[in-house]
């Protein structure tokens, strides 16, 4: 059995090859992830699997390169290499082929419905590379790379709908390059210059941890098990020790009725509520911190969660709270209907929503993972309503300013601000 791009935490594989007893023998990296850490090197030390990574990425860890030209077999499958860059410069995918039909797995190059971006090389240490540059490399990809598969050969991404490693994804799991030829604007007929205008244009933000991410890949990540069982838990605390980030995951009311003072409100209670990328987006690598869940019922998957981003090292303990602490006041939203200009308005979202629409006119723009940096723009002579798009992201935005701007009245509008969107 082989593994294409595993998450952080192995034993999902380790159950499936027990069910059907296989014997995992092979593990791909696609190429160094930016917004997951993964377990290949945990694999081959607990699998004897071995690792097999584009020459190009400088892998760290033990491993064979595969390439063009580069083949194995697997059982009756045939595995070949297509060096595919241009998400990254040693991107590769996998072509898996028998007597019947081919497969596809594209990695971060080509999605469903769009392809990988460019931009996330710009940051990652030893391992840049300018954007344009990466841009016309996933040009000459997708003109060139795939001319000689046949239009049923079932493509199969890393990821969908929801991933920061490229825009507009659909949400299917996978298509047939027969499909991508026709919907993707990608394989359109195009200029260079016309496809990097549309791949450079209106990319998500990137959290500061992805080009950590990309590093800790490169190297080999930590033991998931023997990393994440590290972490302590502190229980029923009323008080932690002082220069450290809180960081808390319940959800907006159980913070605002009580939470310790100065922590941040990432609400990360739901799978569907991403701790991970604004936990990344918020909080920087290196960065100490603890971790204030609803129960202990949720502690280990929360640290699993960490985990993910390879943050763990950085949580100082996962934290219970006592009762009565500290609550967060909540805004007369009659009184600031009657008079918005009363109060110094901060939209939280990103760029592109923001230059789209906007709620108020006189709103200030500083997105939810650049507002630590920037908290020192807000003005502070009038109180500071805080905004997003639906009242998710304002509950982590209105809690960093309260916690960086002392000395002023800070308001969160919450899902009050569906009343204008």
């Amino acid at each position: 059995m082989a593994v294409v791009d595993p998450a952080r935490n192995p034993m999902q594989y380790y159950q499936f090859a027990e069910e059907n007893n296989a014997e995992i023998t092979t593990v791909f990296e696609t190429h160094p992830h930016a917004d997951f850490v993964s377990s290949h090197d945990q694999i081959h030390r607990e699998t004897g699997a071995i690792i097999y990574v584009s020459k190009l990425l400088g892998a760290d860890y033990p491993h064979k390169t595969f390439d063009k030209g580069d083949e194995l077999k697997l059982g009756n499958i045939k595995l070949s290499a297509l060096n595919t860059p241009g998400h990254s410069p040693d991107s590769i995918c996998i072509l898996a082929e028998n007597k019947d039909e081919k497969v596809l797995l594209t990695g971060d190059t080509l999605f469903i419905g769009n392809v990988g971006r460019p931009d996330l090389r710009e940051k990652s240490g030893n391992m840049q590379a300018k954007q344009e540059e990466l841009a016309k490399q996933m040009y000459h990809t997708m003109q060139n790379k795939f001319n000689n598969l046949p239009d049923e050969t079932k493509v199969y991404p890393a990821h969908g709908a929801g991933s920061l490693c490229g825009k507009g994804m659909s949400k299917a799991s996978s298509s047939t390059l027969g499909n991508e030829r026709l919907s993707n604007w990608a394989f359109q007929d195009q200029s260079e210059a016309e496809f990097l205008d549309e791949l450079l244009d209106g990319q998500p933000m990137i959290p500061h941890y992805f080009s950590f991410a990309v590093e800790v890949n490169k190297k080999g990540p930590e033991n998931f098990r023997t990393a994440t069982g590290r972490v302590p838990f502190f229980i029923n605390q009323s008080k932690l020790p002082e220069g450290n980030l809180v960081v808390d995951i319940r959800e907006q009311s159980e913070f605002k009725d009580n939470h310790l003072p100065g922590s941040i409100n990432i609400q990360a209670v739901r799978p569907a509520q991403k701790l991970e990328t604004w936990l990344g987006a918020t909080v920087q690598p290196g960065e100490k911190f603890y971790l204030v869940v609803p129960s202990i019922a949720k502690a280990e998957e929360a640290v699993a969660r960490v985990a993910k981003i390879g943050y763990e090292k950085q949580l100082l303990a996962v934290v219970t709270l006592a009762a009565n602490i500290q609550s967060f006041e909540e805004m007369d939203f009659s009184v600031f209907k009657q008079s918005p200009e009363n109060y110094t308005i901060v939209d939280i979202r990103n760029a592109p929503e923001f230059e789209e629409k906007q709620a108020f006119d006189s709103a200030i723009n500083i997105p939810l993972h650049e507002l630590r940096e920037r908290s020192g723009e807000v003005p502070k002579d009038k109180p500071v309503v805080v905004h997003c798009a639906a009242g998710y992201r304002s509950a982590a935005g209105s809690s960093i300013l309260k916690r960086n701007l002392s000395d002023v009245k800070v308001l969160d509008l919450s899902d009050h601000i569906k009343e204008y969107f």
